[in-house]
């Protein structure tokens, strides 16, 4: 299992234990929050790497999306988008406002995410180099303990074009990104991974529940 797995397994893992019996429920819906929030950054991720498993590990296994062009299945999305993906250099997918509104009994969740999206291609065509403003809107479910996607749907709100001069070369001598296992986030990941192994857990500080520490 590759270090930025396990550490969306351990992201996880850390909300259902704080989400116990003994939790302040405002906490808990806290919680919640943030983990909702990691699914829709780490789908980010996924598309800008072009990592389709860390892409389909953010929906359930019966999930829909309605995309662009595209409507049907996770899996038919993720062998449309694979396609789409293949004609850019690169992507690059900002989320700023991520709105959850928790439905009771807090198992499913209204979830409305603006973001701006970069596209860059070699080809000089205009729609294949642009930026676009889009909102994500979730049905978010919460299923064996994990909140993951049920069923989305894009909404575009704007584009423009971006002329190829307006593009500024990267020189060699810098790190850059890459759509593989060779970009520099995994030498991080790693890195971070085996520092964990080599300290070991006693290093690790308990967490509390803020709400019943003592003033004093």
């Amino acid at each position: 299992m590759s270090p930025d797995r396990r550490s969306d397994e351990r992201s996880t893992a850390a909300s259902r234990e704080e989400t116990g019996p003994g939790m302040d429920p405002r906490i808990a819906v806290l919680l919640d929050k943030q983990e909702i929030r990691e699914v829709v950054y780490r789908y980010c991720r996924g598309i800008d790497r072009r990592d389709l498993a860390r892409v389909r590990d953010c929906y359930h296994p019966d999930a829909s999306d309605r995309h662009g062009s595209f409507s049907g299945t996770v899996d038919e999305y993720l062998t449309w988008v694979d396609a789409l993906l293949d004609r850019y250099v690169w992507t690059m997918h900002l989320i700023a406002n991520v709105i959850v509104e928790l439905e009771e009994p807090l198992d499913h969740a209204a979830v409305e995410s603006y973001g701006v999206a970069l596209h860059r291609s070699d080809e000089p065509r205009p729609h294949l180099n642009l930026a676009t403003g889009f909102r994500y809107l979730d049905h978010f479910e919460r299923r064996a303990g994990s909140w993951r996607i049920a069923s989305r749907v894009a909404v575009s709100e704007w584009s423009i074009r971006i002329p190829g001069d307006a593009w500024w070369p990267i020189p060699d001598s810098l790190p850059k990104g890459r759509r593989d296992a060779n970009d520099p986030l995994h030498d991080l990941l790693s890195s971070v991974a085996e520092a964990v192994e080599r300290d070991g857990p006693t290093r690790a500080r308990p967490r509390t529940d803020p709400s019943r520490e003592s003033s004093e």
